[in-house]
């Protein structure tokens, strides 16, 4: 995927969550530390039907933007965790509490955050 295409995918995915949700939306640049992916967009909701929400929202945004399909996503049964595989950019929407007990930032605190809001 060209830089300027991944680039796209990761912000188009984090301003779909933040227009969902009130929780912090990050992306974190685990590039230099991940052979397999580039970015991590992270965020979370309130409740298992608003995660929901939030990751058909990412995908009918980054598709209306030009961007590709997801390769897979992951937990829309259970909605405590879905993640969505665009290859270079993994979008991880948790709910509230899933997201504090695996803590990703904590995880990942020693890759560059992105800032883009």
């Amino acid at each position: 995927m060209s830089a300027a295409k991944e680039f796209a995918v990761h912000l188009e995915a984090a301003r779909a969550a933040a227009k969902k949700t009130d929780s912090s939306t990050v992306i974190l640049d685990v590039g230099d530390v991940l052979s397999i992916t580039s970015w991590f967009v992270i965020t979370s909701a309130s409740n298992t039907r608003l995660v929901r929400a939030i990751a058909a929202a990412i995908e009918d945004d980054v598709a209306l933007a030009g961007g590709p399909k997801p390769v897979r996503v992951e937990g829309l049964d259970g909605g405590t965790w879905v993640l969505i595989d665009y290859g270079d950019v993994i979008v991880h929407i948790f709910e509230d509490e899933t997201r504090e007990f695996y803590d990703l930032e904590r995880l990942w605190r020693d890759v560059p955050v992105l800032e883009w809001s």
